[in-house]
């Protein structure tokens, strides 16, 4: 059966890979982002590897509730969503000075990895496939490592995974979270892959390399897929065992 997807942050890094990833099985994947020339890129690219006319873009900010609304209308307005993959998200500032920066520096991460996911899939939730319907947040390895701001972001989304679990359990929705670790072919690392960013974390990891975006996919795929509907209210680490054994 072909599924409807919705990728938001697909234009680029692991949500370019997870939308990859569904299009290939011959999903329709829907892939958000405020970039419009990404999008257009990466939307074009996509059906060429993919071989046909799977994936579509709707351009949004999804830190502003009526530009959400407005995006998951029209996403709606199409039919039943299967999956959901909220991956928009990324780092803000790395540090700050003034009491007034560090709360512009907070702030930035909670609307551009909290908020994001929330709005969207509150946007959603009344065109999500019941029963069999997937929401899948994406964490980080920082939500349980420590990384100030974001990595407080990120566990934020782990408590609300949670939440939503437990409230959607009953129809049949699962709701989890993947947590990559050192993904560093992502825009989240781009400009910061010098040997001392590098090395150590690699160094790390147990298996002694980085991940890729393409092994981040392959864990939003079985969360995703029917065979993982037992599986509900979870934190997946895909780390190289660089943290083990916590959610």
């Amino acid at each position: 059966m072909t599924r409807r997807v919705v990728v938001s942050g697909g234009g680029t890094g692991i949500g370019r890979a997870v939308a990859r990833r569904f299009a290939a099985e011959g999903d329709e994947v829907v892939i958000l982002g405020r970039r419009l020339e990404i999008l257009e890129e990466a939307t074009a690219e996509l059906n060429v590897e993919v071989g046909g006319d799977l994936v579509t873009f709707r351009q949004a900010d999804l830190t502003d509730p009526d530009n959400t609304a407005d995006a998951a209308g029209a996403i709606s307005a199409s039919g039943a969503v299967d999956v959901l993959v909220n991956n928009a998200g990324g780092a803000t500032s790395w540090e700050a000075g003034s009491l007034a920066e560090v709360a512009d520096d907070w702030l930035a991460a909670f609307r551009t990895n909290v908020l994001t996911a929330v709005l969207l899939t509150e946007a959603l939730l009344p065109a999500l496939r019941r029963p069999g319907g997937r929401i899948i947040a994406m964490s980080s390895v920082a939500a349980v490592r420590g990384a100030g701001s974001y990595g407080a972001a990120k566990a934020a989304l782990h408590a609300w995974v949670y939440t939503l679990a437990a409230s959607l359990g009953a129809e049949g929705v699962t709701v989890n979270a993947v947590a990559p670790g050192f993904i560093p072919d992502t825009e989240f690392w781009k400009g910061r892959r010098s040997p001392e960013v590098v090395e150590p974390r690699v160094a790390s990891t147990l298996v002694k390399r980085p991940g890729t975006p393409e092994e981040v996919a392959e864990a939003v795929a079985y969360l995703a897929s029917a065979q993982a509907g037992f599986t509900t209210g979870q934190i997946l680490q895909v780390n190289g065992g660089s943290v083990l054994g916590r959610g």
